[in-house]
């Protein structure tokens, strides 16, 4: 679907935009009408069903500018997109907008972008690249840890006539109080929780070790700050807890019929082999992934990239936001993660800057690439891409091909597929060679390939 935005953009220093954006006035009259027809469903004007109220009465009833206000606000964020798409750049970081004023009726609304874009790169030599590649191996420690862990999973609990230990489990009845006040969530009943598995308040687990059944206890604890029950957050809190139980954890003994009860092969052994194929088969994936990343790579180095330290840290916020995002979905807040890790966000964000730049490199590189080699994705291709997706949703790729397009993302999704076309590319042309071979080729070095690299340790051996 075309872009109704239309758009000018201005190059301005260390690799940034400016893009002047112009909403045709046929378009905002239509958002107008729209939110004027959302407004109207919960308006209540005599002589109108309600929900029934036509959008030129909302319109005069409410005010143009008041309607106006909130379609700029509903449809800004549509727009952006679209200026993006139709000014064809690839942005970087935030986005500075400023928003003019609301335009007349029949006028267009206008508004500009600045924002960082992906840098250019200057290709080297990028055709052929040799690149170390290491065989795939399964080390037989491994398949002793995953036997391991069958052998965790088929564990029994039994109850244990002794005093509890890290690894046992506890049954216990516990009511918690904030000075003399009991708190809500604080009690409970026949609650089981392994001693050392982390799933209680920091410090509670830990004071329950060494303790037997029938044993009482004072277990004192303060909640953490990033609490997702805010009001106890940072609260200091006392447990009364009664022991009812110990269990510990009995593993079943390593045989055939191990093998047998819990994977269904006829022997240990034969166990053994199929964890050793799995294993090789997951190396496999990593070493055909860290080959791509190494071929990649090796044209990046090649490459004259310019990255302003600008776009190097609007990259790692977006680096460090995306981990934020990731961590929210497992339950980790950023206060967690930063106690964890031990460090402040500015130190984690300059640790990131690294891969950022790194990142922007390859972006650039490979979309250069992507601009001399003509490589585009056909209609085929899109729908190939799309097959598994549609399959999950049960529709079909050209169902799922159109809506994409009506929300304006089939672009981003040509543009994936183009860069993954890139690296298959370039990984088909290059030559792999014995990791040890490249490890030695990489210490040899002449001044004109790398001044930056001298009192590194390399080795140079003139004429090589």
């Amino acid at each position: 679907m075309a872009s109704a935005v239309k758009t000018k953009v201005t190059e301005l220093p260390e690799s940034r935009v400016r893009v002047d954006a112009e909403v045709p006035a046929e378009e905002v009259e239509r958002s107008l009408q729209r939110t004027a027809r959302q407004l109207g469903a919960n308006l209540r004007i005599p002589g109108f069903r309600k929900g029934k109220v036509p959008p030129p009465v909302v319109i005069r009833r409410i005010g143009r500018e008041t309607v106006l206000d909130e379609t700029v606000r509903d449809a800004i964020g549509r727009w952006y997109v679209d200026a993006i798409s139709a000014a064809d750049i690839a942005p970087v970081g935030d986005p500075k907008l400023d928003l003019g004023d609301l335009p007349a009726e029949g006028q267009p609304l206008t508004f500009t972008i600045e924002i960082g874009v992906r840098p250019e790169a200057a290709l080297g030599t990028y055709e052929g690249v040799e690149v170390g590649r290491r065989e795939p191996t399964v080390d037989e420690a491994q398949v002793d840890a995953e036997v391991e862990q069958l052998r965790e999973r088929a564990a029994r609990l039994e109850t244990a006539d002794r005093a509890a230990q890290r690894g046992d489990f506890v049954v216990m009845d516990y009511e918690g109080r904030i000075g003399d006040e009991p708190f809500e969530g604080g009690a409970g009943r026949d609650q089981m929780v392994e001693l050392g598995s982390g799933r209680l308040i920091p410090g509670f687990e830990d004071q329950l070790q060494g303790a037997a059944a029938g044993e009482e206890r004072e277990v004192k604890v303060t909640f953490p700050a990033d609490y997702q029950a805010e009001q106890l957050a940072g609260q200091e809190a006392t447990f009364s807890v009664s022991v009812k139980e110990v269990r510990e954890k009995v593993l079943p003994e390593l045989g055939d019929d191990f093998a047998l009860e819990q994977a269904g092969f006829d022997s240990l052994e034969e166990l053994r082999e199929d964890i050793r194929t799995k294993l090789r088969e997951a190396d496999e994936r990593r070493v055909e992934q860290d080959f791509r990343e190494a071929v990649v790579d090796a044209v990046v180095r090649e490459a004259d990239v310019e990255v302003p330290d600008a776009l190097v840290e609007a990259r790692a916020r977006e680096l460090w936001d995306r981990m934020l995002h990731t961590l929210s979905h497992q339950g980790i807040g950023k206060e967690a993660y930063l106690r964890i890790a031990g460090k402040s966000e500015e130190e984690l964000l300059e640790e990131a800057k690294p891969d950022a730049e790194q990142a922007l490199r390859r972006e650039a590189v490979i979309a250069a690439i992507i601009e001399k080699e003509g490589i585009a994705p056909s209609d085929g291709d899109v729908l190939d891409a799309l097959q598994s997706s549609a399959a999950r949703e049960s529709t079909t790729p050209e169902k799922l091909r159109d809506r994409l397009e009506q929300a304006g993302r089939l672009d981003e999704l040509r543009d994936d597929l183009a860069q993954r076309m890139a690296v298959d590319w370039l990984v088909e042309q290059a030559k792999s060679i014995p990791v040890e071979q490249a490890q030695a080729r990489d210490k040899l070095w002449t001044p004109d390939k790398d001044t930056e690299r001298q009192g590194s340790g390399r080795l140079w051996t003139p004429g090589t």
